[in-house]
């Protein structure tokens, strides 16, 4: 048997943030030889591997199109290659919506188009291709000039090729913060809470040489409420695979009416195993049943 494993990240960043090392050592310690490979690397042949398992190919937003032919052109990939396409763009909020699940309110504007900026509140401008907080704005509706600010911000994406989601600022991320629920082959494995990340009136650069932003990171356990969201949103991405979804983090805010989904991360999610004992070691057992 193939017992040799990608973990697929990017030439920026070969080995990741680090967190990625528990997977390492959970995997060999199952007997798997390991190899961290940049998805840009030339001349890679990614058949040698028994799987390629996408984890830090975090400059992919400013190469889609690139990363779209590497994701179709590796056998044996995880996530799913049409998975990975789909999550790729946040359009796809669109989609969750349509299934009855609760999404953040968000309205896409498509270059070419003037968004309907929201009269009072606060509220932020994002590009529906990106990651972290790049090309994230944020602004107070009530303040003298915001309008045109956000609408200058919307032109500078557009001219990126993006499409623009306009969305509420929902302020409980001040102070409950941000619940990312993690899975593992469909399986609960643990939860972390995220700090707020955008100061007001703020606007980050698309073009930022950061591929991710330090985050304030602590461990979280889920209330039932927010466990019953995730589940219900996992089902839905799962619905019509050969097999669940390896990996798949669901990040949620309180909202009104109960937890609302902000994304679903289901191409090169941060998976957080250092807050979490034998998190990294369940992802192992995921791969491993795969393999074998």
């Amino acid at each position: 048997m193939n017992s040799h494993l990608a973990l697929a990240s990017c030439l920026e960043m070969p080995t990741g943030d680090g967190d990625d090392l528990s997977l390492v050592q959970a995997l060999t310690d199952l007997g798997y030889r390991v190899s961290m490979v940049p998805w840009d690397q030339p001349g890679v042949d990614w058949s040698e591997y028994a799987a390629t398992v996408i984890r830090a190919t975090w400059n992919y937003t400013t190469q889609r199109e690139e990363f779209g032919k590497w994701v179709t052109s590796v056998p044996r990939l995880h996530n799913p290659a049409p998975v990975v396409l789909a999550n790729t763009d946040k359009t796809y909020l669109a989609d969750l919506a349509a299934a009855g699940l609760p999404v953040v309110p968000t309205q896409l504007v498509p270059p070419g188009a003037e968004p309907e900026l929201p009269e009072s509140g606060e509220f932020v401008l994002k590009p529906s291709i990106g990651a972290g907080s790049r090309g994230v704005g944020r602004f107070d509706a009530g303040r003298p000039g915001a309008h045109q600010q956000a609408r200058e911000h919307a032109v500078r994406l557009h001219a990126a090729g993006r499409t623009v989601l306009v969305q509420p600022y929902l302020d409980t991320v001040d102070t409950a913060g941000e619940t990312a629920l993690i899975f593992f082959d469909g399986v609960f494995s643990h939860a972390i809470r995220k700090g707020p990340m955008l100061e007001p009136e703020v606007r980050h650069p698309m073009d930022s040489a950061a591929l991710y932003i330090e985050e304030n990171i602590t461990a979280r356990e889920p209330s039932p409420a927010e466990l019953a969201v995730a589940e219900r949103v996992l089902a839905h991405a799962n619905a019509g695979l050969a097999e669940n979804l390896l990996y798949a983090r669901i990040d949620l805010l309180p909202g009104p009416d109960g937890p609302v989904v902000v994304e679903l991360e289901l191409v090169e999610p941060s998976l957080f195993f250092r807050y979490a004992d034998g998190a990294a070691e369940r992802l192992a057992a995921a791969i491993s049943a795969r393999v074998s």
